[in-house]
């Protein structure tokens, strides 16, 4: 097949997988001749995708062949779509190309699985030796492993790569069992321990020594060799099963706790060609993916437990309102708090101040006593800090909790294609 046609068909099908980011790692560039690329970013060309996202990762699938019958995905193995498969020296060439068009800043490489996990993994792992190896590539790169490889090949692909990833595909190991019956919840979450262990053991910076059973003097401790500096993450469709907002935010939770996760990634079930009976026929509003994102801004940067955000009965998270907003109206007892005694963890759940503006609060409030003037000239939205908090030269309103709903709720309006959703404040 030609390698243009290869491109759009595997290209087209990693679109799925959201999980794709180039952040956390250690710098690297080739200043002074010696390899090739470099994960500064500086004077990349970024894509635009229909949705307004910036792209600057070639992200492909080293195939779209698949032997599992996974319901949800659109490569299963029933699926009637245009399979293709990349050679290792295709994928190699395609990356180093794009990177000296400075098209992109590195590789995020998936596959589907082809002949067994282990046969599957190693080809995935010899595309980023290569790259590194034998053409010094210093650009970004972030792997999709597979958790039923094994641990040889999983420890292997640390060494080469940025970011590992290993999904886990659904919220519940029910929903798994019934979706992708092929899958084992369990071995999904065992290889995700062994790369935590694999990532804690590198940024100790040493190698325990061999046990043994003789008495000796403690050896000097080898510096552990570098493995994915930018750490592990994983992806859940939202949408595909029934689990509602709760129990997803519970699930990241636990990976975020368990598994030291940079990043949990939520990807709206999107209906696919020839679906099983047992998946929705609509997909799930597009906004429960982007309020889930922001719930677990809040878990990850703003001190929330993942029970306390959802408050409704149903278990869902407001759709027409953000989630902090929407736990502060829940709790206004809570409110209103002194901007200049407040600490600040409480300062952090006022809606419209995010980390980076109580960051400079506190620092400011230390050399003088803040007013509202002050909040101005830190470009903090006053509209919706004002009702929760008190401040020298600000006039309470008598607003009951409908009407101040009403009045910080977004108002609809026209976006741009590339417009990009904040995650949070």
């Amino acid at each position: 097949m030609d390698l243009n046609r290869k491109l759009a068909i595997l290209a087209d099908a990693a679109k799925y997988d959201a999980s794709c980011a180039s952040s956390g790692t250690l710098k690297r560039d080739s200043v002074g001749g010696r390899g090739i690329g470099s994960t500064e970013g500086a004077g990349i060309c970024h894509s635009y995708a229909p949705d307004g996202r910036c792209i600057s990762l070639l992200k492909i699938l080293l195939t779209n062949y698949c032997v599992y019958d996974c319901l949800y995905c659109i490569n299963r193995v029933s699926s009637n779509v245009d399979r293709a498969r990349f050679r290792i020296d295709e994928v190699v060439q395609l990356t180093l190309d794009f990177y000296r068009r400075n098209c992109i800043e590195g590789l995020f490489l998936s596959s589907g699985i082809i002949r067994s996990p282990d046969y599957t993994m190693e080809r995935v792992v010899e595309v980023a030796r290569v790259l590194r190896e034998e053409h010094d590539f210093r650009g970004y790169i972030h792997l999709k492993t597979i958790p039923e490889a094994s641990e040889e090949l999983l420890a292997r692909a640390g060494r080469y790569a940025d970011r590992l990833s290993i999904n886990v595909e659904l919220p519940t190991s029910e929903s798994l069992l019934v979706l992708a019956p092929e899958k084992d919840g369990q071995a999904i979450r065992r290889s995700m321990a062994r790369l935590r262990i694999h990532i804690d053991d590198a940024k100790a910076g040493a190698t325990p020594p061999p046990a043994t059973s003789q008495p000796r003097v403690a050896p000097k401790r080898a510096r552990a060799p570098r493995f994915a500096p930018a750490g592990q993450s994983t992806q859940m469709i939202v949408g595909a099963d029934a689990s509602d907002d709760r129990s997803i935010l519970t699930t990241s939770a636990t990976l975020y706790g368990a598994y030291q996760l940079k990043r949990v990634y939520y990807s709206a079930f999107s209906p696919i060609p020839d679906a099983a009976r047992g998946l929705p026929l609509a997909a799930p509003p597009l906004v429960r993916e982007h309020r889930l994102y922001q719930a677990d801004w809040l878990m990850r940067f703003y001190g929330f437990a993942h029970d306390e955000i959802v408050g409704a009965s149903d278990g869902m998270l407001a759709l027409d309102i953000d989630p902090k907003l929407a736990w502060a109206l829940a709790h206004r007892e809570r409110f209103p708090v002194d901007l200049n005694r407040a600490p600040r963890e409480m300062l952090l759940r006022v809606p419209g101040l995010g980390v980076t503006s109580v960051k400079r609060l506190l620092a400011a409030r230390r050399t003088r006593t803040l007013r509202v003037d002050d909040l101005s000239r830190l470009k903090v939205p006053l509209k919706n800090v004002l009702p929760f908090i008190t401040v020298p030269g600000a006039a309470r309103n008598g607003l009951d909790d409908a009407d101040l709903a009403a009045r910080l709720r977004p108002q609809p309006q026209q976006r741009s294609l590339f417009d990009t959703p904040l995650l949070h404040g």
